[in-house]
Parts: structure tokens; sequence; C-alpha cells
């Protein structure tokens, strides 16, 4: 009977006994595979869905980015996503290997500053604070880099476009969101903004909320296919 009695005792510790949980490593390893090879960033729902059931995702990048902190890839965050970017002390090392397809102008950089702080935007506004005209050509140009998107249209005479910022935008200027981007004090002490400026000077807190504003329309199917100048209402 005692010999019984352990043997049922032995078979309740195998049931209740916790399954295994998760292999940390293999799922660092995983994770770092599919960062390495992807084109893209990875969302935490993208990765999680790849990963072992029951692995916490966010502990994994958090570590993985702290193994990757002092060499020359880092893991970071760009656009609510992850993956992985030269060191940013290295970039000049590989700037001789970068071919610049078109670079931007004076207007354009202008043009794409004033869309991100101001977005949603309008031509016609670009054009009352920048001071001067905006060419058909550099829209254009914004639009093809994936940088600068069609959001809506505005509720007034003409209908015209409004711009926005894109997820590429952040990417490419390395930016997790789009409130990292500078402040007045910050422009300030990077020496963008030199000699007196106006006190009564403000720079506004961007938002790229994709949701429109009471004072936006939405887009018409055809509007995606449109030439800008058909787009653009009576600007």
């Amino acid at each position: 009977m005692e010999s019984m009695r352990e043997d049922v005792a032995d078979e309740t510790e195998m049931v209740d006994a916790p399954s295994a949980g998760p292999d940390r490593g293999e799922a660092l390893r995983i994770a770092e595979a599919l960062l390495f090879a992807s084109a893209e960033p990875f969302s935490v729902e993208e990765l999680a869905g790849r990963l072992p059931e029951g692995v916490d995702v966010a502990a994994i990048l958090d570590e993985l980015s702290a193994q990757y902190a002092g060499r020359g890839v880092n893991l970071v965050r760009v656009s609510g996503r992850w993956a992985f970017r030269t060191a940013s002390d290295l970039s000049f090392v590989l700037a001789r290997d970068v071919v610049e397809q078109k670079k931007l102008s004076r207007a354009a950089m202008e043009t794409l500053a004033i869309v991100a702080y101001h977005q949603p935007v309008t031509r016609a506004e670009i054009e009352e604070i920048r001071g001067v005209a905006t060419s058909k050509g550099t829209l254009d140009l914004l639009l093809e880099t994936g940088w600068v998107r069609l959001r809506g249209r505005r509720r007034a005479p003409g209908r015209p476009v409004t711009y926005g910022t894109t997820p590429h935008f952040l990417d490419h200027f390395g930016l997790d969101a789009i409130d990292d981007l500078p402040g007045l004090e910050e422009l300030k002490g990077a020496g963008f903004l030199e000699g007196r400026v106006p006190s009564d000077l403000s720079v506004p807190i961007p938002s790229d909320d994709d949701t429109l504003r009471p004072d936006e329309d939405p887009l018409d199917q055809d509007d995606l296919f449109l030439p800008m100048e058909l787009g653009d209402g009576d600007e």
C-alpha cells in the first residue's frame, strides 16, 4: 500500500508540475534574425506574432537594445517600431557609399519643415508661412520621397488638399514620434535660429495623428490618382 501511495503521489506531481516556459535565449535569437533580415522596422505586435508564445517581447527588445548599445549597429525605435540602424557616431563612415538621388533644395527643406510642424497644412498656408510662392514641383518632390502625404481636403472654398508627414519621414530622420522634433530652445541651441529672434516667435507642437480634423474631409478615391495641379483645388 505504501508503494502504491508513492506511485500515486509521483503521478500527481507530474500532472501538477508547471510546464516549461518559452526558451528566452531562442526568442532572442529569433528576434535578432527577424530584425536583421527585415527591410522595414517591426512593431511589437508583429514580433509577438513571430516569437514563441508567452515571450515578453518588450523585455526581449530591451535586452537586444542593451546588447547592441555599444556596437556598430544599434537597435532603435523609429516611428513606434524597432529596427537596426548604423550607430549615429559612425554614420560618416558610410556617407561616401550613399548615393543621394535628389538633393533637397532650401525651398523643399523649408516646405518639409512647415508640413512637419504645422500639419495638416495646405499649399496656400505653406506659402503664407514662408512668405513666398511654393512651386508644384517642390511638393511633388516631397511626395515622391515618401516623406509627405496627402491627408484630406480642407472644408474651404476650392477644397484644397491638406498635407502631412509619413512614418517614412520619421524613419529617415531617426525619430520615434513626431513630437521628437526639436522645440524652439533646441533649434536655437543647434544654430538653426540665429541673430535676433522675434520675441513672439513660437514653434508649434507637431502632431501627425491620422484622425482628420473637424475642418478636413476625407480624400475621394480618385484623389490619389489625380495630377497635383488638379488636386490642389483653387490654390
